[in-house]
């Protein structure tokens, strides 16, 4: 894996019919770069595809979107049919708790194919009277569709989805003090649910789903301890696979096969924040992961199964700085200055896949959240350029995935599309000249970073010997 640091201040039970398989599915006071301009890709049917840290105390046919805040041009986009009408299945056998909770953000939840989507939707009507009830997207035909998963009362707006690869869609529901877990999937005109079980406990939080498509994980954080849970894809309903001593949050994927978990941890005592690596396939064993500077918070954001890419964020250049480094690499971190934006944030969502040994030519995909509302901005380590796009009209922000051709699918929807997937071809960029070394636009080829105005030194850390080797097994 690598060695990331900053040097020279640089830097469950049945319950209907089983189902059916199917498919078919902080900002700086200086100046960040210019609006793009170029058009996004005509749309077509294109393949799908799949992803350093948190924020700090800091089908229908439908008409083309209408360019959405932020700088650049609206996506044309290409749209499938509408949603699937579902009736009423049986009655639930535990009634769920009426808790008042203010609406989920808009957002979807993806597998890490980009085959199926899941989210928690509203059907028209006052905010305080709405219905909520999960939606399963399909993704991998050609053309994206919707399917309603309602059951017989409607779900409370903090409850969470998660979909598997199989097209079945996981959902987390509060009731009192404790978290319930069930599997809808579609069943005739209705909808089937596969109850797995309950956890005695009062907040849980999805992690993203798994590599290997069919299991799903849940985080249960406290201030001096943590414990991680596999709630669907095990032998026997809802597990403890592991427990972390301190806070944890975040949560991403390091390999394919769904073993190698980061999580962001403090430890029970206070201190900063520092991205640890859990190994499920030895017994939950903690290791460290990422550690630039020792006082530093330093968050994993997102990681490239293919190419090794690790897209970071930490406070160790002086203040809250996106950067980026290898896995398995003995370079360290660079922060890069395009990546800083005045009156904005910057947050990265998906990575190129299939790159292999390339981790500098991926192209990411960031939300970029500012005054305007929240737009695209795709960003490549060796273009040291971010080019910015507006979104498209009802984008559910800071979701999509990239094709391994380069290509960025963006899942909206919005009064005139119910189920819409906007396609954006990833921009060229210029490479420096072989024989100037500079690029045309007058860059020399070097990366500016703020960290020389705060110079830190560290030792590096390397983390090619953190998911295997000085593990603690947790108690």
């Amino acid at each position: 894996m690598t060695a990331c640091a900053i040097e020279g201040g640089s830097t469950g039970a049945a319950a209907t019919a089983e189902p059916e398989p199917e498919r078919g599915t902080e900002p700086d006071p200086e100046p960040g770069p210019g609006p793009e301009t170029r058009p996004v890709a005509e749309p077509g049917p294109r393949p799908g595809a799949e992803p350093v840290a948190t924020d700090r105390p800091e089908p229908r046919t439908g008409p083309e979107p209408r360019p959405g805040p932020g700088p650049g041009l609206s996506a044309p986009v290409r749209t499938g049919p509408g949603p699937v009408p579902a009736t009423a299945p049986e009655e639930d056998p535990a009634p769920r708790s009426r808790v008042a909770a203010p609406p989920p953000p808009a957002g979807i939840t993806l597998t890490a194919d980009g085959a199926y989507a899941a989210r928690l939707t509203a059907a028209p009507g006052p905010p305080g009277e709405r219905s909520w009830y999960p939606e399963r997207w399909t993704l991998d035909g050609p053309e994206p569709y919707a399917v309603p998963l309602p059951l017989d009362q409607p779900e409370e707006p903090d409850s969470e989805v998660a979909p598997l690869a199989d097209g079945r869609v996981l959902i987390r529901r509060r009731v009192a003090d404790r978290q319930m877990f069930s599997l809808l999937y579609p069943a005739g005109p209705g909808t089937g649910e596969l109850l797995l079980g309950t956890v005695e406990h009062p907040e849980m939080t999805l992690l993203p789903p798994s590599p290997d498509g069919r299991c799903v994980y849940a985080l249960a954080a406290g201030e001096r301890g943590s414990s991680l849970w596999l709630v669907a894809g095990g032998p026997r309903g809802p597990e403890e696979v592991a427990r972390v001593a301190g806070h944890c949050s975040g949560g991403t994927w390091l390999d394919r096969e769904g073993r190698m978990l980061a999580l962001d941890r403090r430890e029970p005592g206070g201190g900063p924040v520092k991205a640890v690596a859990v190994d499920l396939g030895r017994w939950g064993e903690v290791t460290p992961l990422l550690q630039i500077a020792p006082e530093s918070d330093d968050r994993l954001l997102l990681a490239d199964t293919d190419s090794g890419l690790l897209l970071i964020r930490s406070d160790a250049p002086g203040h809250d700085r996106l950067g980026w480094g290898v896995l398995g690499s003995c370079l360290p971190v660079r922060f890069p200055e395009c990546l800083r934006l005045p009156e904005a944030v910057a947050t990265p969502f998906a990575v190129q896949p299939g790159q292999m040994l390339m981790p500098e030519s991926c192209a990411v995909a960031l939300r970029i959240d500012g005054a305007r509302g929240s737009w695209v901005g795709v960003w490549r380590p060796t273009g040291r350029r971010l080019h910015q796009f507006a979104a498209p009209l009802g984008w559910l922000s800071g979701a999509g995935c990239w094709s391994r051709e380069g290509v960025l699918r963006l899942p909206y929807a919005n009064a005139a599309t119910s189920c819409g997937v906007a396609m954006l071809e990833a921009p060229e960029d210029v490479e420096p000249s072989c024989v100037t070394g500079r690029t045309e636009d007058g860059d020399d080829g070097t990366e500016p970073s703020a960290a020389l105005a705060a110079p830190v030194v560290c030792k590096p850390v390397p983390l090619g010997q953190a998911p295997l080797h000085g593990a603690v097994r947790p108690d």
